[in-house]
C-alpha cells in the first residue's frame, strides 16, 4: 500500500479516476434511467452494487468488465481483488464528488461492477431441463422481480420464464435485491409474439401451471398435491395475471390468508408458494412402530 497523490491511501492495483468525464468508467452513468441503462447496456452487460451480489456475480461465473469504488471501500475489496476471476479486470477508485457526476447522483460510499451478461437459455431449453419454475407476467418492479428470485434460490427453484414485458432481470436495483441470486439461475424470456403461448411449451414438456390469484374460487394452496414438474405463474402487483393467461394455465391457485387483508406482495406470496411446493410429503405414522424397552441388568445375565 502507498500513499496517494490527494491524501488518501494508495492501493496496488487500482487506478484513481479524478476526471467524471474520464471514458474508462462509461458503465457506470445515468445509473438511476432505466431507458438510458437499457439502450446503453443492451444485451451486452449488466450492474451489479455491493460486496456480497458482486461476490455472488464472481461465483455465478459471469466475466467481469471493470469496477468502481469510493476510496473507503477499496480495503474490504481487498481479498476479493485477489480472486483469480478478477486478474486484469480494472478496478477504478474515485472520491464521491466524482462518483457523483459519473452515477448522475450522490452515492454513498460506492461499490459498484459491470459484468458481461451470458446468453439467456430458450423457454424450450428451460422446460426440458427443469422441473420446478417461476414464470412472471409483465413484472414492473424490479425490487420485486429480485425478491422473487432469492427466494426462488432459497426453495430450489429451477430457473425463470418471464414474459415479454417483463423488467430487465438484470437491472441493477433487481441484482442488489436479489443479493446476487439472480445471476445463478437461468433466466428465459418468451419471444413477443409468443405470450402466453410460452406456457403451452412448458404443458408440452410435462408441466403443471399454477396461475397465483386471490380470487375466492380458486383451488386453496394448501389442499394441492404438487406434481413432478410444476410451474408457479405470476403476475404484476395490482393488475394481476391478465385473464388470457389465467385461461391457459392449468389451474388457479390462492393462498388462503386472513379476511382483513386485501393480497399479499407478489414477492411474498412467491416465497409461500415456493415453500409450499418445496415441502416435503406428508409420512403416515406407523403405530406399529414401539420404542424397545431395555432390560434390567438380572434379566440380562439371567439371574
Amino acid at each position: 500500500m502507498t500513499h496517494g497523490h490527494d491524501g488518501h491511501d494508495g492501493y496496488d492495483g487500482v487506478t484513481y479516476i479524478v476526471d467524471p468525464a474520464d471514458p474508462r468508467v462509461d458503465d457506470y452513468r445515468e445509473l438511476n434511467s432505466i431507458a438510458v441503462r437499457a439502450e446503453m447496456e443492451g444485451s451486452e452487460f449488466f450492474m451489479g452494487e455491493g460486496y456480497v451480489p458482486i461476490e455472488r456475480m464472481l461465483d455465478s461465473g459471469h466475466r467481469m468488465r471493470s469496477v468502481l469504488l469510493h476510496p473507503k471501500r477499496v480495503k474490504r475489496f481487498l481479498p476479493t481483488m485477489s480472486r483469480p476471476e478478477l486478474a486484469g479486470v480494472p478496478v477504478y477508485v474515485a472520491e464521491q464528488d466524482v462518483i457523483a457526476e459519473i452515477v448522475g447522483f450522490n452515492m454513498y460510499r460506492s461499490v459498484l461492477a459491470s459484468g458481461f451478461r451470458a446468453p439467456m437459455p430458450t423457454v424450450a431449453d428451460l422446460a426440458r431441463s427443469c422441473r420446478r419454475l417461476v414464470v412472471l407476467e409483465a413484472l414492473n418492479d424490479d425490487q420485486n422481480v429480485g425478491a422473487i428470485a432469492r427466494a426462488a434460490r432459497a426453495f430450489e427453484i429451477d430457473g425463470i420464464v418471464i414474459s415479454p414485458t417483463c423488467n430487465d432481470p438484470y437491472q441493477r436495483r433487481t441484482v442488489r435485491v436479489s443479493m446476487g441470486e439472480i445471476l445463478h439461475m437461468p433466466v428465459a424470456r418468451a419471444d413477443a409474439d409468443d405470450w402466453p403461448g410460452a406456457i403451452d411449451t412448458l404443458h408440452a414438456n410435462g408441466f403443471q401451471t399454477w396461475a397465483m390469484t386471490p380470487s375466492h374460487d380458486a383451488v386453496d394452496l394448501w389442499n394441492l398435491a404438487v406434481p413432478d414438474r410444476v410451474a408457479i405463474v405470476l403476475g404484476a402487483e395490482g393488475h394481476g395475471l391478465d385473464a388470457s393467461t389465467m385461461d391457459v394455465a392449468s389451474r388457479r391457485v390462492r393462498i388462503p390468508i386472513s379476511s382483513d387483508v386485501d393480497s399479499l406482495n407478489v414477492g411474498h406470496a412467491a416465497a409461500v408458494t415456493f415453500a409450499a411446493v418445496g415441502r416435503p410429503p406428508r409420512r403416515r405414522f406407523d403405530w406399529s412402530w414401539r420404542p424397545r424397552r431395555r432390560q434390567s441388568r438380572s434379566v440380562q445375565a439371567g439371574e
